[in-house]
């Protein structure tokens, strides 16, 4: 069985807001959501993959369980991953692996968060090997000071300007309009992103997105499967990467607070292009056949980035293309149409899946309000913590 023969059944997600409920609560009815999409009952699901929160205590960190014991007790397989950011992909990763393995049937995917107010930070305690810990505790830098080096390194390299960043949120602030599970449904103007407060120079408030509360699940299987349930062309898994760098990174990276030295030269390509390239690479196709990108928008100037690393551009033409307005709906490779973390803000475990729902609606034709015409290739791009890279590729 090869990948391409790993089908999304259904989607779903719980609108993303500042609740203050349970985790569980929210994966809950993502995870009925997707069910109802695929027209599956809950006793037929064989396998639960939960992405693990590590804010909600002892539940959080058997995610899998908890959210099959919330469902009710089926008998389903279940496993947890974890992987920051990149949580939700390699949660997928692990369901689509047994499947390929013949040792799964459907499996159902969830991925929720409840976040504390204000930017995330590392848990309590002392961890004199944790960079991620380190990073506080020595400099104070929080995630937001890494947005910034990431902003002032672009505009020394590609001559970016805050501007630019601003046109990134007023557009993706246009796109999130039609999209009813985001947090932040208004539109914006470039006046108004550079008059808001300077959180780290030169990122303003509106540049930055926030923590949110929120959920989505997948239900994937066999494309056999998929056929016997009635769905003759369903949107297809044909991707999943999950690499890490390659020695000497040098090129900085959260949470890292120094670089490898470049003494021994420098692998091919870094560490974020290496992401996507992995899923090209498995699918057997390029850039080129893309349609639309989901990015990891923590900062404006991320998104502009990760144009290029997904080879939607050459590096140093991300500005020129958001200019034109090749990103937008209606452009030539829409980035973010969901609205992006800049409408959703950051629910950890769940972000990398809500990706994976936006994309399936796309391919289906259903994202009433924001839809891609003709759209057939989709990607999604997430960088974690600590070497975790997530790119998932899919197709109809």
């Amino acid at each position: 069985m090869s990948a391409s023969e790993i089908a999304v059944l259904g989607v779903g997600m719980h609108p993303w807001g500042k609740w203050g409920r349970p985790f569980t609560e929210y994966g809950v009815v993502a995870a009925r959501a997707a069910l109802d999409d695929a027209g599956i009952d809950w006793r037929e699901v064989d396998l639960v993959v939960g992405g693990e929160t590590v804010r909600n205590g002892y539940a959080g960190y058997v995610a899998g369980a908890t959210f099959a014991q919330a469902l009710g007790w089926n008998g389903a397989r279940v496993a947890t991953s974890y992987a920051a950011c990149a949580t939700g992909a390699q949660a997928l990763d692990t369901a689509r692996a047994r499947i390929l393995a013949g040792l799964s049937e459907v499996a159902l995917v969830v991925g929720a968060d409840t976040t504390p107010k204000g930017f995330l930070a590392p848990n309590a305690g002392e961890r004199w090997d944790d960079p991620d810990w380190l990073r506080f505790r020595l400099l104070g830098v929080t995630n937001p000071a890494y947005f910034a080096l990431y902003a002032r390194r672009r505009m020394e390299l590609h001559g970016a300007t805050p501007e630019d960043f601003a046109l990134v949120k007023v557009k993706n602030a246009r796109h999130g309009l039609a999209n009813p599970n985001a947090r932040y449904r208004e539109e914006v103007s470039v006046e108004e992103v550079l008059g808001s407060a300077v959180v780290s120079d030169p990122l303003h408030l509106l540049d930055i997105c926030a923590t949110s509360d929120g959920a989505a699940a997948v239900v994937v299987a066999s494309t056999a499967y998929a056929r016997k349930v009635g769905v003759a062309d369903p949107v297809r898994v044909d991707a999943v990467s999950t690499v890490t760098p390659t020695f000497p990174n040098a090129v900085l990276d959260m949470p890292n607070i120094a670089t490898d030295s470049t003494q021994d030269g420098r692998p091919e390509r870094t560490f974020k292009e290496s992401i996507a390239d992995a899923a090209y690479e498995e699918a057997g196709i390029g850039p080129e056949d893309v349609d639309l990108a989901e990015v990891y928008d923590l900062s404006t100037a991320l998104e502009l980035d990760w144009m290029e690393d997904l080879g939607l551009c050459r590096p140093g033409e991300a500005e020129s293309l958001l200019r034109a307005g090749e990103t937008t709906i209606g452009g030539r490779v829409p980035v973010n149409p969901s609205g992006g973390l800049a409408c959703f803000g950051e629910a950890v475990p769940a972000q990398a899946l809500a990706q994976v729902c936006e994309v399936t609606w796309q391919l289906r034709g259903r994202a009433t309000g924001r839809q891609v015409e003709g759209a057939r290739v989709g990607i999604t791009a997430n960088q974690g913590l600590f070497g975790h890279g997530s790119s998932v590729l899919l197709s109809i």
